[in-house]
């Protein structure tokens, strides 16, 4: 049995989807727009490699600086995380996630396992397993391919301000 190489166009189609089904599925797995953006942000600041700042956090997050900025605030305000002077540097100001943050961050992640669960009951074990470690897969090639962008974006705004 020959296998035909798949039709460009059905990959495309199929590729299109992609987009919109990952933003229905955080939309449809998460306990609100707050709840949301919050978990976003308290994984943002706990799987940096090291300070995060507001402005960190925005690039992070694809928003401008006073919507990151609100977002922190009001996690400040229920004590999921705080500000404190860089370790680097003391004239920065980053943030870090509280006992209380890494708390509610575990919280999230158990309902959304408890919902993947829910929502892949019926899936052969195997096809779940699979799915499970290609998302984990995509979302660390997602993090590694964000990082290139923003030392790429930076690197060229330096050698444009070089000029």
């Amino acid at each position: 049995m020959s296998s035909s190489p798949p039709d460009p166009g059905t990959d495309r189609t199929l590729l299109d989807l992609v987009g919109p089904a990952l933003s229905r599925l955080r939309r449809r797995t998460s306990g609100g727009r707050g709840d949301l953006t919050r978990n976003l942000v308290l994984n943002v600041v706990a799987d940096a490699p090291g300070e995060m700042t507001v402005g960190g956090i925005a690039a992070e997050m694809g928003v401008t600086q006073p919507v990151a900025s609100r977002t922190i605030a009001a996690c400040i305000a229920d004590g999921l995380m705080r500000r404190t002077a860089s370790q680097a540097d003391g004239r920065r100001t980053v943030v870090e996630l509280t006992d209380a943050g890494e708390a509610e961050r575990h919280r999230f992640a158990s309902e959304q396992r408890e919902t993947f669960e829910h929502i892949t009951a019926a899936w052969d074990p195997t096809d779940r397993t699979q799915f499970a470690q290609f998302l984990i897969r995509y979302s660390q090639d997602a993090s590694a391919w964000s990082t290139r962008q923003h030392r790429h974006g930076r690197d060229s705004a330096n050698t444009r301000s070089e000029d």
